[in-house]
């Protein structure tokens, strides 16, 4: 697996499609943040690039896209949406739209309440899973991943009532203040559950992939934390991007490090400007390690 520092210095022209997920941002960790603000700041560089995909848990918690909207309306100050920690990012997502790449954004088990109007603010687009992507002349199965670990009843459970569209009505009708301690108090919960569980238990099935990947020629998730390629059938193989991890963190250089996807293409810069096809023939997806040093 290729590791940089940069996208930049990884075939600048080559990229076309960067994939990422599991970052986890939350104003507590402000290393991520940053990490996150220095990929996007690359994306900008990468003449060729069209799309952007974030395969869930963007957010270590989202309550709801008026934990940030509500800065926009009433008698917030100007101040107080600039000091906010995800007004960066969403400037840096503005100007890369603008810049022509698309953003598609799926949800996580972490930010199942995030809203198309929070994406509307740097022209975003919520996308369902499973959501099929063509690479050359393969097609990959895009999904975060928790619907793969069925071993997890009590997980699965949980996943089905917080996707129910009533139990979201529910939560999001609730003051701020409110989910906010029910998300601390689920929290509590699912660390403790966690803690008595088989490791096994909270990766994915492999009957379950078999499923998934039926229609596809290659199936790409997140969620586990357990970066890898695996070959899940005869033929075809399982993609695993990692999660977003501040490693060396009591050091004199500590860093991030995540486990990205890519889609590169040979074809000749001109030709890539010039067209709306996102994947040619010579089209390929690898994996590469991405660093970001704190300063």
């Amino acid at each position: 697996m290729q590791r940089f520092n940069h996208l930049i210095t990884t075939r600048p022209h080559q990229v076309r499609q960067v994939l990422i997920s599991d970052l986890h941002l939350s104003p507590q960790e402000p290393a991520l943040v940053q990490a996150f603000l220095a990929l996007l700041d690359d994306c900008l560089t990468l003449p060729a690039l069209k799309r952007l995909f974030i395969l869930g848990d963007w957010f270590e918690v989202w309550l709801g896209d008026d934990m940030y909207l509500s800065l926009l309306k009433g008698k917030r100050s100007e101040d107080e949406q600039m000091a906010h920690w995800l007004t960066p990012l969403i400037a840096k997502l503005k100007q890369l739209r603008i810049n022509g790449c698309e953003i598609l954004v799926m949800h996580g088990n972490r930010d199942f309440l995030l809203g198309q109007p929070f994406c509307n603010l740097f022209g975003g687009e919520l996308i369902s899973e499973p959501y099929t992507l063509t690479v050359g002349q393969q097609s990959y199965r895009l999904e975060h991943g928790d619907a793969l670990c069925t071993d997890d009843k009590k997980y699965q459970l949980f996943r089905k009532i917080m996707r129910n569209r009533l139990t979201q009505w529910y939560l999001l009708n609730k003051s701020l203040e409110k989910r906010l301690a029910i998300a601390d108090n689920m929290r509590k919960r699912s660390q403790q559950n966690n803690a008595t569980k088989a490791a096994y238990i909270m990766d994915v099935n492999d009957e379950a992939v078999r499923q998934a990947i039926t229609d596809s020629d290659a199936l790409l998730h997140g969620h586990t934390h357990r970066p890898d390629i695996h070959q899940a059938t005869a033929d075809k193989k399982r993609y695993v991007l990692g999660d977003w991890r501040l490693l060396d963190k009591d050091t004199r250089q500590p860093k991030v490090s995540a486990v990205i996807g890519a889609v590169t293409d040979d074809q000749h810069l001109d030709d890539r400007l010039n067209s709306n096809n996102l994947s040619s023939d010579d089209a390929e997806f690898g994996l590469f390690e991405f660093e970001f040093f704190i300063r």
